[in-house]
């Protein structure tokens, strides 16, 4: 596990975030991911008492940028106004990348480089790239290598249907290279160790649903994110990944995805492909004082944890624990949880992992178990599995959303965790200061 840093010393104070709505991915979507950090950031910085030139650095979570976004940090910071002379960089730390840039914003705040920083990530998977496999690059270097029409016509006889055989670059990205698992089939293995039916997680994925809707009829959803308008000028308001009309009959006619055909992991009940991009910015007390800055929340604490990369699903228990361990807290005393949603199956495991007695003795060092996670406060208003996993943008996400709820519902404590393929875990403890913010 890596070492706490200091957050004691120096207060870093989240004043303001804001996300795009959350496309499902259905074929190339209309924004690039550099163009959804953008639409966002640029809403967030019109909001602010303080020109772009105020901002000391611009970081970004991002997976898979595209050919023409290297460094995407730098492409959205010039893009969003920023001055030549601020330094972008970009993050990648799989699906906790938003909530990386994040942690570095403060960690720079921290050790005083800065005073006011933007953070957050972006993704579009459905820009993620179709490639070409290893024969047929080796074939178009031997082209390139041919001279004179003869030896083009035998470079062109030597060439088969095999060679144009698509590699589908997300799919390869979502399965660890070290086991050779796909993030689904690790969930697959946590369902098998701690006895998740498939009911139960076709329930969690209802749930999930049904909260979210409930959230969006609200009004809830569309405080924190900004419409999108593309090139044609259509509007997107809404996060498209809610299904208004599913149920437990419709989720159990889907056929099981990883593991066929006696697998519980399905489409239903696992995170949704999705395009999105979610800003935080970050200040410190100075800045707060020198702009008159609204302040949202405080980070506490952090927490990077690994862990076998076939039971990454438990990444959020590693992490949460130590946090809370040194805090003196225990479960009652947070009063909002975001859990990322990458499986059901996962989240189960990490709520049931978080009391086994068994498991925090011998995983976590602890001599019980943690008090249960209340159900009412965690992912109040749904996750992934409804609202989409842009896997750059998701841990950004949902500590903004955190944010949202600790304010409307008067809490004082949140904490924001993920799994991370691979075998990591990472978690963000805030609070939110007396009189609430704005």
């Amino acid at each position: 596990m890596s070492g706490a840093l200091p957050w004691h010393r120096r207060p870093v104070y989240l004043v303001g975030g804001i996300r795009t709505p959350f496309l499902k991915a259905a074929g190339p979507g209309p924004f690039k991911a550099a163009d959804l950090a953008v639409a966002a950031g640029r809403q967030l910085l019109l909001r602010q008492p303080f020109p772009p030139e105020a901002i000391d650095q611009v970081i970004l979570g991002c997976v898979a940028p595209g050919p023409d976004e290297a460094n995407i940090a730098r492409v959205a910071a010039l893009r969003l106004g920023c001055p030549i002379d601020t330094p972008a960089f970009t993050v990648q730390r799989n699906c906790a990348s938003g909530l990386q840039a994040v942690e570095t914003a403060g960690a720079e705040i921290l050790a005083g480089r800065a005073e006011l920083v933007l953070a957050g990530g972006t993704e579009a998977m459905s820009h993620h790239p179709v490639l070409l496999g290893e024969a047929m690059v080796s074939w178009l270097a031997q082209w390139q290598k041919a001279r004179g029409a003869g030896a083009r016509l035998r470079q062109l006889a030597r060439l088969r249907p095999r060679h144009l055989a698509p590699v589908i670059g997300l799919l390869r990205g979502l399965t660890d290279p070290v086991t050779g698992l796909s993030m689904g089939q690790t969930a697959e293995e946590l369902a098998t160790e701690f006895g998740i039916d498939r009911t139960t997680m076709d329930r969690w994925a209802l749930r999930s649903h049904q909260r979210a809707l409930a959230a969006r009829e609200q009004g809830r959803l569309e405080k924190e994110s900004v419409p999108l308008f593309d090139a044609d000028g259509r509007v997107y308001q809404q996060d498209t990944g809610i299904r208004p009309d599913t149920n437990l009959e419709a989720l159990a006619r889907l056929q099981p995805v990883f593991d066929r055909p006696v697998g519980r992991i399905t489409a239903g009940n696992s995170a949704q492909i999705t395009d999105g991009a979610a800003w935080l910015l970050l200040a410190s007390e100075e800045a707060v004082a020198r702009h008159r800055l609204p302040v949202l929340g405080r980070i506490l604490d952090s927490q990077w944890a690994g862990l076998a990369p076939e039971r990454m699903g438990l990444g959020p228990v590693f992490a949460m624990a130590p946090i809370l361990r040194r805090q003196g807290l225990d479960s009652p005393d947070i009063d909002a949880w975001e859990i990322n949603e990458a499986f059901a199956a996962q989240v189960l495991a990490c709520l049931a992992a978080w009391q086994d007695a068994d498991f925090c003795r011998r995983e976590l060092d602890l001599p019980e178990p943690f008090a249960p996670i209340p159900e009412e406060r965690l992912n109040v208003d749904g996750g992934a599995i409804a609202l989409g996993h842009p896997v750059g943008a998701s841990g950004a996400r949902i500590l903004l959303h955190l944010l949202h709820t600790l304010r409307r519902q008067g809490g004082r404590l949140g904490i924001a965790s993920l799994c991370i393929g691979g075998g990591q875990g990472g978690a963000m403890l805030i609070e939110r200061p007396a009189g609430g913010g704005s």
